[in-house]
């Protein structure tokens, strides 16, 4: 199983797609405080549609909280700023990734402590960044393909007449 960590995210909508993405995939999400909305927002509830029950949710007051229960684990940090391809990386089971706020993305200093962790999806120079729920979504279908998609559903279920 694979974690996402959300680092103070801002937008409802954003968030409710990507506990549907979790759900879909048996992903864990971390959610780390202060939330820029209440976690009954209606529009957050509409983008998760009836997935909420089948989200694996863990709330935090701070990243170090997180990183101290979890010490021993491997965490990839999505950044702009980061040098190497998401793509390029080997995801071992059980890894965190780690994106920021839409506004302003990871802190400086988390990106800098974690240099050799910092990732980045390729786009063209002049973008500020992609959405995070797409950028979440790319980023952990690469890893589970990775892993040859364990435990999903890789056939569909169409029947030729």
């Amino acid at each position: 199983m694979f974690n996402i960590v959300l680092v103070e995210p801002e937008i409802p909508q954003n968030t409710g797609n990507i506990v549907r993405t979790c759900a879909a995939t048996h992903t864990k999400l971390h959610l780390i405080r202060p939330l820029g909305f209440d976690v009954s927002d209606k529009y957050l509830k509409r983008a998760g549609l009836d997935y909420w029950n089948l989200a694996n949710i863990s709330y935090y007051d701070s990243f170090e909280q997180l990183r101290s229960k979890y010490s021993s684990e491997e965490f990839w940090y999505l950044s702009t700023k980061g040098q190497k391809v998401y793509s390029d990386v080997k995801f071992s089971d059980g890894c965190f990734l780690v994106f920021g706020k839409e506004t302003k993305g990871l802190p400086e200093e988390l990106l800098n402590n974690n240099y050799e962790h910092c990732i980045r999806i390729p786009m063209f120079q002049d973008l500020r960044s992609l959405n995070l729920s797409n950028s979440c979504a790319i980023v952990l279908y690469e890893a589970l393909r990775q892993s040859d998609f364990d435990g999903l559903e890789t056939k569909g279920h169409l029947t030729k007449y």
